[in-house]
This record gives C-alpha cells, sequence and structure tokens, in this order.
C-alpha cells in the first residue's frame, strides 16, 4: 500500500465546534440577543451539517433581524476562518508524516471559500501536498470522485490505495472505504457505534490518528 494520507478539515484536522462555539456567542452579543442564543444557535446547527441556507433563514425569522439569510450567510463565511485553530500537534504530525515519505491531502466538505481560508490561515496550506473542497470542484463525499481528485492533486492515484481520516462515518469512512481506502475514524469517544462497518482503526483525535498511520504497515 503506498504512502497516501487523506484527510477530513472540520473536527478532524481542526476544531470545528469550538470555533462555531465561540462564533455563536459573537453573534447573539453583536445582536444584542438573549443569553440563551448561542446555546440555541449551537444546537440548531446541528455539528455543520445542516445545510446553511436553511439554518441562516431559521435565524433571521427566529430573531427577526434585518440582514437577509444570505447576508448572514455570507458574513458567517467571512468571520469562521479568522476563529478557527489547528493544534500544533496536529501541524507537526503532518510534517512528521511528509517527513516520512507519505503524500498528505485534504478532501473537506464545504464553501470553497471558507474551507480554503481555514487551511491557509491554520497553516496548514503549508503541512499537505494537495486539498480538495467540494464547493471548488463540485462533488462532495462520499463520491468516490472526491477522493479520487484529492490524491490526484498529491500526485498520486488510489490504485495502490492508502488512508483516509475523518470523523463521519458516512462521508469519511464509508466514503473512503468505497474509494479504496483503508480508515482511521476519528472521534473523541473512540468507540464505533454505527450500524455500517466499521473503520480500519479508530482514534480520539488527529495527532493519535497520525501516530497510528506512521506505525502501520
Amino acid at each position: 500500500m503506498q504512502r497516501l494520507a487523506l484527510f477530513d478539515l472540520d473536527n478532524t484536522l481542526v476544531d470545528r465546534q469550538l470555533a462555531f462555539h465561540a462564533w455563536a456567542v459573537e453573534f447573539a452579543d453583536a445582536h444584542g440577543l438573549a443569553d440563551e442564543a448561542a446555546g440555541w444557535l449551537v444546537a440548531a446547527d446541528g455539528q455543520g451539517l445542516r445545510p446553511r441556507g436553511q439554518f441562516f433563514r431559521e435565524v433571521r425569522e427566529r430573531y427577526r433581524l434585518p440582514e437577509s439569510s444570505e447576508e448572514l450567510w455570507a458574513a458567517f463565511r467571512s468571520r469562521m476562518p479568522e476563529l478557527v485553530r489547528c493544534d500544533p500537534q496536529v501541524l507537526d504530525g503532518l510534517s512528521q508524516l511528509r517527513e516520512s515519505g507519505w503524500r498528505v491531502g485534504i478532501v473537506s466538505n464545504g464553501m470553497a471559500d471558507t474551507q480554503l481560508a481555514k487551511i491557509r490561515r491554520t497553516g496548514l496550506s503549508e503541512r499537505v501536498d494537495g486539498c480538495c473542497v467540494s464547493g471548488e470542484v463540485g462533488i462532495r463525499k462520499p463520491d468516490v470522485r472526491i477522493f479520487r481528485l484529492a490524491a490526484a492533486r498529491c500526485g498520486l492515484g488510489l490504485a495502490r490505495g492508502g488512508w483516509m481520516v475523518g470523523d463521519s462515518p458516512g462521508h469519511d469512512i464509508a466514503g473512503g472505504r468505497a474509494a479504496g481506502l483503508r480508515t482511521v475514524w476519528v472521534d473523541r469517544h473512540g468507540k464505533w457505534a454505527h450500524g455500517e462497518t466499521g473503520p480500519d482503526l479508530s482514534a480520539t483525535d488527529a495527532p493519535t490518528a497520525i501516530s497510528l498511520l506512521l506505525t502501520s504497515d
């Protein structure tokens, strides 16, 4: 198996939930909303899985905001990359993978402007060989074509396999497996509780996942 490692971005390489919570507190304060608003925003966000247009229409209607849902969404896309942080252990781990002869890529669903800005601002762009964002290429995980394209941007194909590392059982684990990749599931509980066939390996965070790759056959 070739040394190819593809990583999901949100809640794998970066803590998207922490950044979203910071945005929710900031948003509620800026709009003079009640104390409970930040908690409602976090719950309504559905860990980023809800369509953003629908989410911001609901936010606008609930709080009777003067901005359009499109304006709220655009402001969110601009602000979120400024709030996201990447653990230095993750950056060091990715560098170690590349120094050990691995090709490293990022494959992420989401809007191109937001996701690519996160990758640049966190320093991840300097630690990977290529990245592929669904909003840029018009293909979303778990479609195998986005994994194929991400590998190509790292200078490799998928015929000789590789690894997919991510937190989503459907998008990352099932999608990666369908693309012929071995998989590492990142979840803070580290215990697979889904009906689908499980991952090859599990890890509680990205640094642990990287350590597993470095010692894999």
